[in-house]
């Protein structure tokens, strides 16, 4: 019976000692790098529009330096493309989007070049309301999915939501 308890308490600090030495070591590894903080805004250049008319539209992505995005048609398989989907209210119809040109880089990750978004990226499409839509607001809301990288590794993949307001006469 003695023994029991002997070796229950032995057990017990063991798992005090490690709980105790564990956040130490934890915390003397470095932290991965993390995603880099990418900006994205929507803007409609007129924000009243009459019915039966069309208005541009563009979502701007701000890229920090060092970082880049895939673009919307990698190179490689293994990397996800950038995607901007635009869902509009019944009726309002989004054209299609128009990417920007993307530049061709080598990174450390591929030995191939890789197609890809740098500092400001902007997106384009237009809006075109009918002649029969109903007056009053509308909301367009702009979803952009995306994979930052920098020139060791990419990140998980993201979606970053925009909503546009617009109002119709």
């Amino acid at each position: 019976m003695e023994f029991a308890k002997l070796i229950r308490r032995a057990g017990q600090l063991l798992l005090a000692s490690t709980l105790l030495i564990l956040p130490a070591n934890f915390y003397a590894t470095p932290s991965p790098q993390s995603p880099p903080n990418i900006s994205v805004s929507g803007n409609l250049s007129a924000n009243n529009l009459k019915r039966g008319r069309s208005v541009q539209g563009t979502i701007t992505v701000e890229i920090p330096a060092g970082y880049h995005v895939n673009s919307n048609r990698p190179l490689e398989k293994f990397l996800v493309a950038t995607q901007l989907k635009i869902e509009a209210p019944n009726g309002i119809r989004v054209g299609s989007v128009i990417y920007p040109r993307a530049v061709l880089r080598t990174f450390k990750f591929s030995k191939n070049r890789v197609s890809v978004y740098e500092g400001r990226a902007i997106m384009r499409f237009s809006v075109s309301v009918p002649a029969s839509a109903k007056t009053g607001s509308a909301q367009l809301k702009a979803r952009l999915r995306y994979q930052s990288c920098n020139d060791e590794v990419c990140f998980p993949p993201r979606t970053q939501e925009v909503s546009l307001s617009l109002t119709i006469n």
